[in-house]
């Protein structure tokens, strides 16, 4: 009997999800049997569009089906992830439906939940594929498998293992968790005779709060390294005041006392972003990069997708234009640029998307630079939107590669907008990178509301940049300030040269925008103990005599460039010495320090001092405003489903 050879993706699935897998003839037979009746029928209803490729396609699903009865019963925990995996390939050939009949005509259920058995089922030779073992994928440091081998049996077998339910019903234990996120190294504090400049960039990033919500909603704590404090605090809008005079952003500066530690201060520096009507905004640019592979099946992923980007295209106008770019095993045109007004047209490009294959993120990042260049707006808003969970694993798919696309593409004026989804395989820390060095801000989003957050109601602060390479450097009076630690920004700092340096990328600012940055200070006096370092012999630090009769605790200097162009422009702003008690602060600070506390408990951060989560509560309660949308409230439900998860460890 001849057999036609399987596309890539599902020949690689087979060798991914099963062990040492072998056919017989018969066995083979009652294979070509079921796909064959499968095919006929829908030949029946729809005679023009079988092919050679469909029908070939459809008995390897069938194929498939076939090796889950075989190996399946053996005990392999991994079938229900691959009966998934092969619908999502039918999808690709428009085969859903006969593909599901095919795998559900199988004697046995996809809904049953496998059971790990120490004993290996061996099948008979086989012709198809060499053998192939699936390694054992990555997990997270707090999560270590126990793996026990069983040497007589040839089996591993695993114990809280991520591929199989944990003893609370995890959902997102049922696979393995390959979800990279950056190390991070927490900012220290700093001797200001030593080091007196502190310079970094804005960030208007996002994800991580969503991100972590994620975690705690489905009752666990986030990895440390998932809490970026910076993006926790800049999930939330402040009461900055509008910008009055020709920079586009204001300048708002608050110094307090430190709610974890009454010895030291907390200073706050506020931008607000000047908010431009809709309808004054300049025309857009857009192209959707969108991730249609395999590992997009699930329901919080292209399902999610696709509402939100509707949600994107009700907020288009006439003047707008958007093109949509796909990839999985390859990139493609699925949407010429199209003027936002022909709603209905962008929508059924949209409807039409399903996902399966692998992932060519590389190559479909060029092309979407490459149709966005071709439709460049000179005045206007030029941008590619990615929505992906970032596995990338075809073609260009490292870090730096395609950091490096990226990086060349900006300079055409060309920004970019990265939405994360999904859970289970996310690639936090390289979508992270690619917004950073894209000129673009970084979002996850893991509901529908969150989706209404990003797309509709921050619609003019996600896409349209009204200052770029935005940097701040504080130089601290030294007779006022003995020490500071910048809190967050560990992936924003810079070195005090970059400052003046208009080639260095830095943070972009949005219409509407806000960015909080919160330093805690030591004052003069006030004990500390930080590691000594020899004094100089050749040269000693000398003080310039106005800084002991200085009213100044700091001055911040800023530089922007507007987004046209390469040429920066600087602002100054001194900030007196004058503290406030916390009951005093305005409420801005008050929720500021809250979610600063926050994130030092989930990061169990060194310099948390005596912040508990109860007293972030305390402090946030008193300062939850207005919260027209509720997301303050929301910030309370998630600290308090974080202590009852702490309690329980």
């Amino acid at each position: 009997m001849t057999t036609e050879q399987p596309t890539k993706p599902l020949k690689d699935a087979v060798r991914e999800y099963y062990l040492d897998a072998e056919l017989s003839p018969d066995q083979l037979a009652q294979l070509a049997d079921l796909a064959r009746s499968s095919v006929s029928a829908e030949a029946e209803a729809e005679k023009p569009r079988v092919t050679r490729s469909a029908s070939s396609r459809l008995r390897w699903v069938a194929l498939a089906a076939t090796l889950l009865l075989t190996v399946g019963l053996g005990g392999i925990a991994y079938r229900l992830d691959f009966l998934k995996r092969i619908r999502s390939e039918s999808s690709r050939s428009d085969r859903r439906e006969n593909a599901n009949r095919i795998v559900n005509g199988a004697p046995i259920s996809p809904t049953i939940t496998p059971q790990v058995s120490t004993e290996r089922t061996v099948a008979p030779k086989l012709a198809i594929n060499q053998p192939y073992k699936r390694p054992i994928g990555p997990v997270e440091d707090e999560e270590k498998k126990e793996i026990d081998e069983k040497p007589d049996s040839g089996l591993r077998t695993t114990k809280n293992l991520r591929g199989a339910p944990d003893k609370d019903g995890d959902p997102t234990n049922r696979r393995f968790n390959t979800e990279q996120y950056d190390r991070i190294y927490e900012n220290a504090f700093v001797r200001v005779l030593d080091k007196p400049l502190s310079t970094f960039s804005i960030d208007v990033d996002t994800a991580s709060y969503a991100n972590l919500r994620r975690y705690l909603l489905r009752g666990k704590l986030p990895p440390k390294d998932a809490v970026r404090i910076e993006e926790l605090i800049n999930y939330f809008k402040y009461d900055y005041r509008q910008p009055t005079g020709d920079h586009p952003f204001s300048i708002t500066t608050e110094v307090g006392v430190s709610p974890w530690n009454p010895k030291h201060r907390l200073v706050q520096i506020g931008l607000q972003g000047k908010d431009i009507p809709l309808d004054k905004l300049p025309p857009s640019n857009l192209v959707f990069l969108i991730d249609t592979s395999g590992s997009m099946s699930d329901a919080n992923k292209l399902p999610l997708l696709k509402r939100a980007f509707k949600m994107l295209v009700g907020k288009l106008r006439a003047r707008d234009r958007v093109a949509i770019v796909v990839y999985a095993g390859s990139a493609g045109l699925v949407l010429p640029s199209t003027p936002g007004d022909e709603k209905a047209k962008i929508l059924a490009a949209l409807d039409r998307l399903t996902a399966g294959g692998s992932t060519a993120g590389g190559a479909g990042i060029q092309l979407a630079y490459k149709i966005a260049l071709s439709n460049l707006l000179k005045e206007g808003n030029n941008r590619v939107i990615l929505a992906t969970d970032g596995d990338f694993n075809v073609g260009p798919s490292s870090d730096g590669e395609l950091v490096r696309i990226v990086e060349a593409k900006r300079k055409n004026g060309i920004y970019l907008t990265v939405l994360g989804f999904g859970m289970g395989n996310y690639k936090d820390s390289r979508l992270e990178k690619l917004a950073d060095k894209g000129n673009g801000n970084y979002a996850y989003i893991d509901t529908i509301a969150e989706a209404q957050k990003v797309m509709v109601r921050e619609f003019g602060g996600t896409l349209f940049t009204i200052a770029k390479d935005v940097k701040i450097q504080i130089e601290f009076n030294p007779t006022k300030v003995q020490a500071y630690r910048l809190i967050g920004y560990e992936n924003r700092l810079l070195k005090k040269e970059d400052f003046n340096n208009d080639k260095k990328d830095a943070g972009d600012l949005g219409s509407g925008h806000t960015v909080t940055a919160l330093y805690e200070v030591v004052p003069v006096g006030v004990e500390l103990k930080l590691p000594k370092v020899d004094g100089l012999k050749y040269q000693r630090t000398k003080l310039d005599p106005t800084a002991k009769t200085s009213r100044e605790l700091m001055t911040i200097k800023f530089r922007y460039k507007p987004p046209t162009s390469e040429t920066s422009i600087l602002l100054t702003k001194p900030v007196a010495d004058r503290t406030t008690t916390l009951a005093n602060a305005s409420r801005n600070f008050r929720f500021a320090s809250a979610v600063a506390q926050f994130g030092m408990l989930l990061r169990g951060s060194k310099y948390s001092g005596t912040a508990t989560y109860g007293a972030v509560l305390e402090v946030a309660r008193h300062a939850l405003g207005s919260d027209r949308f509720g997301y303050r409230h929301e910030f309370i439900r998630l600290v308090e489903a974080a202590e009852r998860i702490s309690h329980k460890k």
